[in-house]
């Protein structure tokens, strides 16, 4: 039941996401430190001119480093322009994020547990086969994503779609009260309410029943969601949990690579991910931003071992520990299913973009249509052309994006490429009820993605994603005829729409892309 959010409480905690979240956070830290910076070089006043000479053939080095990095040219154009205009500033604030150790230490440790674990994704030659057979792109598919991402396809795997968290979350439940050895849960958010303390009775009560339950949230819920020892608080219940990627009173590029996913498993039987996190607002028990559209999927069968997988991989980042990953793989399922399911991982430290990848191949294999629902719409010159030619080969290119959004520098960039798009025969919607959560693709009654990945910078370089690829699953078709119902509940946009910006919107717009890269 729908409950009103009027409480004092309430209202501080939303204050204090705004105040202390991501973007509040990183100006703070930038601010300050920018004054240390400049103090610094008050220290350095008898020696003004050499070092300015210095900084500046510094910065000179810099701009030749960036240009030739092999980086995306939006990442690299984000850069470029405040290196040119504030060249020692600039260019100590790049050097300073680039030559950060945590995120080289990370990244070993990573690498060092996808080695680990890969015995255990070792792709089925006769199920790759039978794929190759069904699908004639499928063969670069397969290689692609089990050479370069690490992730085998499946068959024998039950789907259920969930278009909205107020089904997902009762079915969540209803799984983890069925657990007998263990549950994994990774998600971005939780937040205290009526969700998260109905979740945390069965995992409490679980533990006291010998379960082992490993629970794994990003460090922003520290901020401003949860207390700073919680951990400790959940470890008296039997709960080992750890925060990924502490937030600390200093600035680091590592602060920018957060752990967008949503992925739990119980059991190694069933596994959910998708785009709903643990809080009241996911389920429509409180009101945030108007009507909040969601969706996520449950998995049973083979296809619940990557899964698995994903987890153990991030979960053993801080300790390095060469980790039993086989003591997990589950056995053969014995479920018996039709079509292909690839749950699949992404990570911001490997220059291996596999989200895009898979949504652009997506998009170029189509012959029908590509509908797609995203909360952001943040996107490179390669992803808005690659929209944009699927619209103009007479694919129908379809999209479904928030009315309400839940912030308004996203809003504005969204806008950013209406234009473009609309102008190559791309069709976009807006949610009229509220704000579109939900990462979802469908193509051609054939092929869908439901993940965490949005279809912005974010998600595409810098966070950690994973999403569940299917083919030819009975559940495909659920997944088109939710974008179907949830079309009835929007209001399209049009060029004409375009004339009515304000000057203030349309200048925000154009400053604002430059920067994408790096919000």
């Amino acid at each position: 039941m729908k409950q009103t959010d009027n409480s004092g409480k309430r209202i501080k905690r939303s204050l204090l996401r705004i105040l202390l979240g991501r973007t509040g956070f990183t100006a703070i830290a930038i601010i300050a430190q920018f004054f240390i910076i400049i103090s610094y070089f008050g220290y350095l006043k008898d020696y003004s001119g050499t070092v300015t000479a210095l900084l500046y053939i510094l910065s000179f080095g810099v701009l030749l480093y960036i240009i030739n990095m092999d980086e995306n040219p939006s990442y690299k154009i984000a850069w470029l322009l405040p290196v040119a205009v504030f060249p020692v500033f600039g260019a100590v604030l790049f050097l300073f994020l680039k030559l950060q150790p945590t995120v080289k230490l990370t990244n070993k440790a990573l690498i060092q547990n996808i080695a680990r674990s890969a015995p255990c994704l070792k792709q089925d030659k006769t199920v790759k086969a039978d794929f190759e057979k069904q699908w004639r792109n499928a063969r670069g598919f397969t290689h692609y994503m089990n050479k370069y991402a690490g992730y085998p396809v499946y068959e024998n795997t039950q789907v259920k779609y969930f278009p909205l968290g107020d089904e997902y979350i009762p079915a969540l439940k209803a799984e983890l009260e069925k657990a007998e050895e263990y549950i994994f849960m990774e998600f971005f958010i939780i937040d205290r309410g009526l969700v998260w303390g109905e979740i945390l009775e069965i995992l409490k009560r679980k533990a006291n029943e010998g379960v082992e339950i490993r629970l794994m949230y990003d460090g922003l819920c520290s901020i401003a969601m949860l207390p700073y020892n919680y951990p400790k608080t959940l470890e008296e219940y039997g709960i080992n949990c750890r925060v990924f990627n502490k937030v600390r009173p200093f600035l680091s590029s590592s602060q920018n690579n957060r752990d967008h996913r949503k992925i739990c498993v119980i059991d190694g039987k069933t596994g959910f991910t998708g785009g709903i996190n643990l809080a009241d607002e996911y389920a429509n028990i409180i009101d945030r931003f108007g009507h909040w559209k969601d969706t996520a999927v449950m998995l049973k069968g083979d296809a619940v071992n990557s899964l698995v997988m994903m987890f153990l991989q991030m979960w053993h980042i801080p300790d390095g520990e060469n980790a039993d990953y086989e003591k997990y793989m589950p056995a053969p399922s014995g479920i018996s299913a039709p079509g292909f399911v690839l749950p699949y991982g992404d990570s911001p430290l490997d220059n291996e973009p596999v989200g895009k990848t898979v949504y652009m191949h997506i998009l170029n294999t189509a012959n029908n249509y590509v509908h797609i629902m995203t909360p952001y719409l943040i996107l490179d010159h390669e992803m808005e052309q690659c929209l944009a030619s699927a619209a103009k080969r007479g694919v129908d290119v379809s999209l479904i994006l928030p009315h309400k959004p839940d912030k308004k520098y996203a809003f504005y960039l969204a806008h950013s490429h209406y234009a473009a798009l609309l102008k190559a025969g791309v069709k976009i919607y807006e949610y009229s009820p509220g704000f579109v959560h939900a990462k979802n693709y469908t193509s051609d009654d054939k092929k869908a993605v439901v993940g965490t990945i949005n279809m912005d910078f974010r998600s595409l370089y810098l966070h950690w994603e994973c999403a569940c690829y299917m083919y030819d699953t009975p559940c495909v078709a659920d997944i088109e005829q939710d974008f179907k119902d949830t079309l009835k509940h929007c209001q399209r946009i049009t060029e004409d729409d375009l004339k009515n910006i304000s000057f203030f919107e349309y200048v925000a717009c154009k400053i604002l892309s430059i920067f994408a890269p790096l919000m």
